[in-house]
């Protein structure tokens, strides 16, 4: 069993408050789970306004699936998101 873990630095321009944070990770968050079938939750700079730390993580038997479904994740929040910019990512598999 290969589990996946992946941590994605987001910088959200043009964000003026706590509110239209949320709004926009929501969002992010519904979508990359109903799409990936992967856990995903805010896990850090709860309290700024235009920084978030998504992390996501993913349970397989196969470590290549696990490596490439997460990859898949950040390059689909790239593509697909313009009001979201990610600034770096790390995945880690145990």
């Amino acid at each position: 069993m290969v589990i996946g873990t992946c941590v994605i630095e987001l910088r959200i321009p043009g964000n003026r408050s706590l509110k239209g944070k949320r709004r926009v990770l929501k969002s992010v968050m519904a979508r990359v789970r109903n799409r990936f079938n992967v856990s995903i939750a805010e896990v850090g700079n709860y309290d700024l306004w235009q920084s978030a730390t998504l992390g996501v993580a993913c349970i397989s038997n196969a470590s290549d699936y696990v490596h490439g479904l997460l990859t898949k994740v950040v390059e689909w929040i790239e593509t697909n998101r313009p009001d979201v910019e990610v600034v770096d990512y790390r995945i880690e598999m145990f």
